[in-house]
């Protein structure tokens, strides 16, 4: 049975915010000093103040076209505290234009140290996390019980991630025993769109019959899908991921991210960088129609 609503909220916050925008894709909030734009790298006061300037102004470029953000927290985290300071600026930004925040932090620890590292997250104002959970369902639980979403890595984009998560054991490998608990765990926290705050991420650069083959295992969560644009994944290359049958486009129970081929696209005659983004960002959005038929 579905869980209290109030308690599950973020996963239909995420349906909502995905079913507003038409689109389940994702920015990734991924800032690089010698990739940004000019005028923001002449004008910026400091390197902290230049990416936080730069966030801002993807997220105003991309409002409307997609609902869900995802800063990645070692890009501000580099910097010290001003790049905590511009982290916060950038969620805080994003909250006020109504995005999702899937803060991409990847933290993997047990205990009182998951706890804290779950309320900092929560306290930022970030709405989900990533979580590496290598260390078992105590790396996750303190996250959801802290009222946040979270992704847990299941099987990622990177190549060398085939090393440990397409190992066998009682003939079935790791990343599908990572999707079984991923399940069990999520099972008593769905919301009312019948999808869990506990989701996993699964990238788009792998087979279609492991991607199908860890959706079946994962009926109910909401897959966070890196990998496609500068990695060289693709829209179709997703659909085993889609749940089937998805009447509204959050149905489709896929979070679509894309970072480098949005924030650093090709600059358009006589346009501006936050049109260039805004451009990259609709192709993005239009061309993720396929997963619903749209």
């Amino acid at each position: 049975m579905p869980q209290n609503p109030a308690i599950a909220a973020r996963s239909d916050e995420l349906c909502r915010a995905i079913d507003a925008a038409g689109s389940p894709g994702c920015v990734g909030l991924d800032p690089v000093l010698d990739r940004l734009p000019a005028p923001i790298r002449e004008t910026a006061t400091s390197e902290a103040d230049a990416i936080g300037q730069f966030c801002v102004g993807v997220l105003e470029a991309v409002v409307g076209v997609v609902g869900v953000v995802k800063p990645q927290s070692a890009c501000f985290e580099r910097f010290g505290s001003p790049g905590y300071a511009a982290l916060e600026r950038t969620i805080d930004h994003a909250k006020r234009l109504g995005f999702v925040v899937i803060l991409d932090a990847k933290r993997g620890d047990i205990g009182s140290s998951a706890q804290h590292y779950a309320a900092g997250a929560a306290s930022m104002g970030a709405d989900w996390i990533t979580v590496s959970p290598y260390m078992g369902p105590s790396t996750i639980e303190p996250f959801l019980d802290a009222g946040l979403g979270v992704f847990a890595l299941c099987r990622t984009s990177n190549p060398d991630s085939d090393r440990l998560q397409s190992l066998d054991s009682g003939g079935s490998t790791f990343a599908l025993h990572t999707a079984a608990m991923l399940a069990e765990l999520g099972a008593a926290r769905r919301g009312t769109h019948g999808l869990s705050d506990l989701g996993a991420v699964v990238g788009a650069t792998k087979s279609a019959d492991e991607g199908l083959a860890l959706r079946q295992r994962m009926p109910d969560q909401i897959l966070l899908v890196p990998g496609v644009g500068a990695q060289g994944g693709t829209p179709e290359q997703v659909r085993p991921l889609a749940r089937a049958g998805a009447k509204a486009v959050s149905g489709a129970g896929v979070v679509v991210n894309a970072s480098r081929s949005v924030l650093y696209p090709h600059a358009a005659p006589g346009g501006t960088w936050q049109g260039d983004v805004r451009s990259a960002a609709e192709i993005l959005a239009a061309s993720l129609g396929v997963l619903t038929g749209a």
